[in-house]
């Protein structure tokens, strides 16, 4: 049996999520940089495989020793229905932001001159994505945006993404049900991340992690990326949404699938 070291778990928080940033806002800002390649070269699919690896990279660092919740909503939703202990939320949350924020700052040394000479451009945080006048696949496309999705719309995509995640991490540890076996369960994890990605993205580009959001957020208006924090989007669409979501994917989860499941024998 694992020995308790809440000190230890926060360490590992920390550096678990500082790796899922450091990945993940770095794909973001290779892609938006390009500074190998033209821009064509660089898509949608890029950055959700780019943090499909991030998350990867980051569980299986530190689940051996925090559990790699690298995310508020998640460590939330453990509380709330799997008996993860509430005095423990709290320093999960802060090493969860703290890491995120260290870890948009490896990007910004990692991309600094690039990110200089674009004016510090937004690599660092969600928005809400642009709608377009035509759908356009493959090549690439002189349509202009019509406009961009609404905060209620980001807000509800931010509830079904976080849910969706839930599903996923529970399922994949759930030995009562399809459980995957051989240690790879935080690579159905990331499969997870990814799917969401492709799939409910666009609104509000899939934060589904109140630290991961927050985190890069304070640090890049601190190096002058400016507009992160106007308005109530921060806080409404990122931070709240995730919390919603990931508590309602744990409930439905045990709404509509624990109660049917076989007990286990033994």
């Amino acid at each position: 049996m694992k020995k308790e070291n809440l000190f230890g778990e926060f360490v590992a928080e920390v550096f678990g999520t500082f790796i899922l940033i450091l990945l993940g806002d770095g794909v973001v800002a290779n892609v938006g940089l390009a500074p190998r390649l033209a821009s064509v070269a660089y898509n949608w699919n890029t950055i959700t495989i780019g943090w499909a690896m991030a998350v990867l990279v980051a569980v299986y660092t530190v689940a051996g020793v925090s559990g790699a919740h690298i995310n508020p909503a998640v460590t939330f939703a453990l509380a709330v229905k799997r008996g993860f202990p509430w005095r423990k939320v709290v320093p999960y949350w802060i090493a969860q932001v703290l890491g995120a924020f260290l870890g948009a700052f490896g990007v910004f040394l990692v991309y600094y001159g690039g990110l200089k000479a674009a004016g510090m451009p937004n690599v660092w945080c969600t928005g809400p994505g642009s709608v377009f006048g035509q759908a356009f696949w493959g090549s690439v496309s002189s349509a202009t945006p019509q406009g961009s999705y609404t905060l209620w719309n980001a807000f509800l995509t931010e509830i079904f993404g976080t849910a969706a995640l839930l599903w996923g991490v529970l399922a994949s540890g759930d030995i009562k049900n399809n459980a995957v076996g051989a240690n790879l369960g935080g690579f159905f994890v990331a499969l997870t991340v990814l799917g969401i990605g492709l799939s409910l993205g666009g609104p509000s580009g899939y934060a589904i992690n109140p630290a991961r959001d927050l985190g890069p957020r304070i640090f890049g208006a601190i190096v002058g990326t400016k507009g992160l924090f106007d308005g109530s989007y921060w806080f409404v669409a990122p931070i709240l949404g995730p919390l919603i979501g990931a508590v309602l994917g744990v409930l439905t989860y045990d709404w509509f699938v624990t109660p049917f499941l076989a007990k286990k024998e033994g």
